[in-house]
């Protein structure tokens, strides 16, 4: 099956921050494999605009590089970079100052979807804001891409977003979480609402508990100062995790639209039980023989900051009265991957031998590295001998699936931007959900201030602190394992 790519309108696109990390690691090759699919049209304009004046060659040059670097063209794409580098421009620009925003304003084209990405610390986004439009650049359709975080805590979520809102209307800010690009999560969409076989079973008569992990390899590395004043739980659960129960949790939309899936989600998050303590457990990273501990890496000997989060959620409704949503996240652990699991209830009764219904059906959706499902099924094992049970899952991964065509699909910020580009604001976090995520967030951080939490070590490797394992357990459940 290929992908049918659907081209967008000419747009003029400006990346503040042009020439930053993010810029050259994701969005400039994402749009640049957009532009070979041909979903990117030759009369669309990207401006970078930074501090640095290494003018529009040296941008260009700059850009070439990072694609080479971080985009892994192909040879059959590498005909196109020519092409595409074209389009690029450069502006020197003072975000705080006047300097460069008259250049900027004679590049925009008014009469084209104007686009502005705000790849910059938030700090900087008032000041972006006020001045595109102060400038007149922005026009009343302009659209604006925030990236997280969104705020550290309510208060200052709520600051951020009056300062975007002095500015802009909440139809034209665009709040992204790469999270909700990636293509397994908009399947899942597509799989609750679009098949009658899951719906009925989709609460809890039917199941008994639902895991969501997200779990790393890696360290702090060069993000040790940033990470150590945010943590796992600002980091990951408050946007991350949390769009993915938002997914899991909402009730059916009543049409696919932006604003009627928010509302959704929004209701979920409200619906969140607040958090005993001792359904949190928190976790830092130690050093080994080969390997530093978090401490060494975020350049702070008595750092408290987490690492590792496992939490046990409750949704207070009447969907999921009574389900156990486990949450964790961490870094330095055993494996790199993404994973939702609906673990649906044991049979009422079993016909078969006591040891043949021991597993129970799992819904496991894999949001990295390979995305995809699988449906663990209960089934006879082939062959004479009498009625011998086995599970196997039923494998929907996409690339076995639908065909191998990961050149051709594009990722989470490839898709995200172009909805910007087309005015799709469903994958989109709204003001007044960003909000309520904080504001259930909020009294967990708080509390671990208050008493002075010190995070739990685990080892390099491993599969996070034991208490994390204590805290399933408990309920005579078991985490899946990280693989």
């Amino acid at each position: 099956m290929v992908s049918r790519v659907i081209p967008v309108e000419p747009f003029d696109l400006v990346i503040f921050g042009g020439t930053g990390d993010l810029a050259r690691r994701k969005i400039l090759p994402g749009l640049f494999r957009r532009f070979c699919a041909g979903q990117m049209p030759a009369g669309a304009r990207i401006i970078g605009a930074a501090r640095g004046d290494i003018g529009q060659q040296g941008y260009q040059d700059m850009i070439r590089g990072a694609i080479n670097e971080f985009g892994a063209p192909s040879a059959e794409s590498l005909v196109h970079l020519d092409a595409f580098i074209a389009q690029l421009h450069y502006v020197a620009i003072d975000i705080c100052g006047d300097g460069g925003w008259g250049e900027l304003a004679k590049l925009i084209r008014k009469d084209l979807v104007n686009a502005y990405y705000f790849s910059v610390a938030p700090s900087l986004f008032g000041d972006i804001a006020a001045r595109l439009n102060s400038w007149d650049i922005a026009t009343p359709e302009a659209r604006i891409v925030v990236e997280k975080p969104f705020g550290r805590d309510l208060q200052s979520a709520k600051a951020l977003n009056k300062v975007l809102s002095q500015q802009f209307d909440e139809s034209q800010i665009y709040r992204i979480d790469h999270y909700l690009g990636k293509e397994t999560v908009q399947n899942l969409m597509a799989v609750r609402f679009g098949n009658l076989l899951f719906e009925p079973l989709w609460n809890a008569q039917y199941i008994d508990h639902i895991q969501i992990t997200v779990a790393e390899t890696v360290g702090v590395g060069g993000r040790g100062a940033y990470y150590d004043k945010s943590g796992a739980m600002r980091d990951m659960v408050q946007n991350h995790l949390m769009q993915l129960l938002c997914l899991i949790a909402m009730e059916p939309p009543s049409h696919f639209d932006p604003d009627a899936v928010r509302d959704e989600k929004l209701k979920v998050i409200r619906s969140l039980a607040p958090v005993a303590a001792h359904h949190v457990v928190r976790g830092q990273y130690d050093a080994t023989a080969t390997t530093a501990s978090y401490r060494t890496d975020a350049e702070n000997p008595r750092s408290f900051t987490e690492s590792y989060v496992a939490i046990k959620a409750h949704i207070e409704n009447w969907r999921w009265a009574g389900v156990p949503f486990y949450l964790r996240t961490g870094k330095k652990l055993k494996a790199r991957t993404s994973e939702i699991a609906i673990v649906f209830k044991k049979l009422p009764h079993s016909i078969f031998e006591k040891s043949a219904d021991e597993k129970q059906n799992v819904l496991a959706i894999q949001l990295q590295p390979n995305e995809g499902m699988t449906l663990d099924v209960t089934i006879k094992e082939p062959g004479p001998g009498g009625m011998r049970l086995v599970h196997v899952p039923l494998d929907m991964t996409f690339a076995d699936a639908l065909g191998d065509h990961s050149e051709d699909t594009p990722d989470a910020y490839e898709r995200l931007i172009m909805d910007v580009i087309r005015g799709d604001q469903t994958l989109f976090m709204r003001g007044d959900e960003v909000e309520a995520a904080w504001k259930w967030t909020d009294p967990i951080i708080e509390a671990w201030e208050a008493r002075n939490d010190v995070p739990k070590l685990y080892d390099v490797g491993s599969a996070g602190p034991e208490d994390a394992m204590a805290l399933i357990h408990r309920d005579g459940r078991r985490w899946r394992e990280v693989k």
